[in-house]
């Protein structure tokens, strides 16, 4: 059976996390999706496992979202109708309740170490940030058709929409301006909060079982270094948000020292 998730554990209290950036089924899975290669990895997150080194902490999901979303709550894990899934039939059959059961078993094991890194990192600093990274669709009417509204879709949607916003301010304000100020190839990103998502089930499971300790910065990067039809990504336009996101890093851990401090 393929591997669910890596991890490598460093000395920060900063972790990096892509929940979405596997491709891998289990072949029992496999022999059971209506879904190929193309139309899935379109609504999967390439290329986000490869900007989670801007952390030592990471945690990378090896596994399609087609077989199991870590990012959905536990009953709604499996996309089992096509409003799961973008209107996508997913399957060929239902998958047998044995299926559903062994992924929902590996559901249940991730959170479980999500959980014991979170301890880990609460009884050694106090507080921690995680970067849970994303990327989205904005052609979803076809490659030659018109991109999604600009007001609505920004380069970079920062989700907040389960953290103890006032409390977490610096960090979050902190984040938001290096990312503005960050030179993109002579320009300035588009970053804006809770506009196009605010943060799925992981950010709100953490901030619950977390609270005082966690920040969780939902990070959603609209596919315009790439096309999302082929899957092809502009390296320069990739790796220039992959150092956007690194030169936020030194500033968040500031504040968050800060905030260590004033409450100590």
């Amino acid at each position: 059976m393929p591997q669910l998730w890596k991890l490598t554990e460093g000395q920060q209290p900063f972790v990096a996390v892509a929940l979405h950036d596997g491709h891998r089924v289990r072949p029992e899975v496999d022999e059971l999706l209506a879904l190929d290669w193309e139309q899935r990895k379109r609504e999967e997150d390439p290329f986000t496992a490869a900007w989670t080194d801007i952390a030592e902490t990471r945690l990378v999901v090896l596994r399609s979202r087609f077989e199991l979303d870590l990012n959905r709550p536990r009953e709604r894990a499996i996309y089992l109708k096509p409003e799961d899934a973008w209107g996508l039939e997913v399957w060929q059959q239902q998958p047998p309740q044995d299926v559903i059961k062994r992924s929902l078993a590996e559901y249940d094991a991730f959170y479980d170490t999500v959980g014991k890194i979170c301890r880990k990192l609460e009884q050694r600093y106090g507080r921690f940030v995680i970067y849970d990274l994303h990327t989205y669709n904005h052609y979803r009417q076809g490659h030659d058709a018109p991109a999604a509204d600009e007001l609505y879709n920004p380069e970079i949607n920062l989700g907040t929409g389960s953290l103890n916003r006032e409390y977490w301010q610096p960090v979050v304000e902190g984040f938001i301006n290096d990312m503005r100020r960050f030179d993109f190839l002579g320009r300035q990103l588009d970053v804006r909060e809770n506009i196009k998502f605010t943060g799925g089930h992981f950010s709100q499971w953490v901030h619950a079982h977390f609270p005082r300790s966690a920040c969780v910065l939902s990070i959603e990067v609209k596919k315009f270094f790439m096309c999302e039809w082929t899957h092809q990504p502009d390296l320069v336009k990739m790796e220039a948000v992959h150092q956007a996101l690194r030169s936020t890093v030194p500033g968040v851990l500031g504040e968050l020292q800060l905030l260590n401090k004033r409450s100590a």
